[in-house]
């Protein structure tokens, strides 16, 4: 979740100051493979690697499997696993240590990936993917949608590109819904636009009187709420291009933002709407909050990371498990589109061991071990999870569909810029005031001041 990745952004900052000294993109020049001949699970054989993990369900999963790899390769593998709190500060400590410490890490495939690229820190993956004496026949990088793996392609926007992460597990923002309060109030009809959704949120929290309410979302003051809030004004934008490094909020420049379109204005009008359909503290609330409030029965619609929906199934967590329902997010004039956040698995720039710490990742993001670690994580990042039964028998078919669906046109919410933090607490206030009832178009021509004077 984006809680997860407070520390990163801070960290990024630092390490774009220091990205100089490292010279930026070093690697993507040097890091070639003369590797020839037939493909051979056993070409590294004896080689030992370390890999640099963050505690998370993709961990519990893929630890059972290590022994396999081990089996087939011949590699050793040696595993470090960090809570959340302290994984950010060893990632950043590993990568740029002037010694090897680790081979294979957790990657965040954001603006802390992007960053680390920029100081030379990360090794291109496309040397490796690219050559067929180093990647199985039956990897298919094209399995992964282009939306996912065009985070992780950097110089972003450039001509040529390299691969930089695959992605081992994602976040996609759909809605949740209570069936028993939809039934109840709208008589079992789900909104199938967000106009309606905006509407019947409303409504139900009008009529419950404070028992329950329409809405629970993200409504805190924090940059941290942005991949939530940028999926829900995706769904506005449609499908017009929102490259990389400016995303959304900008014109292909940085001096050009771009807040005062009018489907961007809609997209941030639709969050607040939602947010204002919630409980008395609604501007107060940040997932752990909403996710609970949801959880309890106390919400009829959620928009959120799709990664939420093992708790909600889960009966000692969930009082609604068996009784949430799951849709992409609802269509607006122009379409359904939404957007998603993601952990990936990266090589760093200082490792000995890169080709057989790539034989771990292709191995560790092939189609079948993808299938079996996405039954923990709900989050398999390949398209061929979604038809594969050892993944989706353990999933609620509904979830399945809403997305299978979802990832088919999502788009990353990152944007790559220093300072960006500041620029995202802008587009937050300007969500908090319309949710308190301030004109939208007033609004955001405030905020497109605010972004001129940052940016431009």
């Amino acid at each position: 979740m984006r809680t997860w990745r407070l520390a990163g952004i801070v960290l990024a900052a630092f390490v774009l100051v220091t990205s100089a000294c490292a010279g930026q993109g070093q690697e993507s020049a040097t890091n070639t493979s003369p590797v020839t001949g037939a493909f051979d699970w056993k070409r590294f054989s004896g080689q030992e690697i370390t890999l640099l993990l963050n505690e998370h369900p993709w961990t519990d999963g893929v630890q059972p499997l290590i022994p396999e790899f081990e089996k087939l390769t011949g590699i050793k593998v040696n595993v470090q696993t960090f809570s959340e709190d302290l994984y950010f500060d060893k990632m950043e400590q590993a990568l740029r240590s002037s010694s090897p410490v680790a081979d294979v890490y957790f990657l965040p495939m954001d603006s802390t990936g992007y960053t680390q690229y920029q100081a030379g820190l990360i090794a291109p993956l496309s040397p490796y993917i690219d050559n067929p004496s180093l990647t199985a026949s039956d990897y298919d990088i094209s399995d992964f949608p282009e939306g996912f793996i065009s985070v992780v392609k950097y110089p972003p926007g450039a001509a040529e590109t390299q691969i930089y992460g695959i992605p081992i597990t994602f976040e996609t923002y759909i809605l949740f819904y209570n069936k028993e309060l939809v039934d109840r109030y709208l008589g079992g009809q789900v909104p199938q636009t967000m106009s309606e959704l905006v509407a019947d949120a409303q409504k139900i929290t009008d009529e419950a009187n404070g028992e329950v309410y329409g809405a629970v979302m993200r409504g805190i003051r924090s940059d941290t709420i942005m991949d939530t809030l940028t999926g829900v004004v995706f769904d506005s934008w449609g499908s017009d291009p929102t490259p990389l490094p400016y995303n959304i909020w900008f014109d292909g420049a940085w001096s050009k933002p771009r807040l005062t379109d009018p489907r961007i204005v809609e997209g941030l009008s639709n969050y607040a709407a939602l947010v204002a359909a919630g409980p008395p503290n609604a501007l107060s609330l940040d997932w752990p909050d909403a996710t609970t409030l949801f959880q309890q029965g106390k919400a009829a619609f959620f928009i959120d990371a799709s990664l939420f929906a093992p708790a909600m199934e889960d009966p000692s967590q969930s009082q609604i498990a068996g009784k949430v329902g799951y849709a992409m997010l609802p269509s607006t004039n122009q379409g359904a589109m939404t957007g998603h956040w993601m952990w990936g698995l990266g090589i760093p720039a200082n490792s000995e061991h890169k080709e057989a710490a790539w034989y771990f990742i292709q191995w560790a993001t092939n189609k079948e071990n993808t299938a079996k670690i996405g039954v923990h994580t709900w989050g398999a990042p390949r398209t061929s999870a979604f038809s594969d039964p050892v993944y989706t028998d353990a999933l609620v078919p509904e979830y399945v569909d809403a997305v299978s669906t979802a990832m088919a046109t999502s788009r990353p919410t990152a944007v790559m810029k220093e300072g960006w933090k500041e620029g995202a607490l802008v587009i937050v206030n300007a969500m908090q005031q319309m949710a308190q009832g301030k004109n939208p178009q007033e609004v955001m021509a405030a905020a497109q001041a605010q972004f001129e004077q940052l940016f431009g």
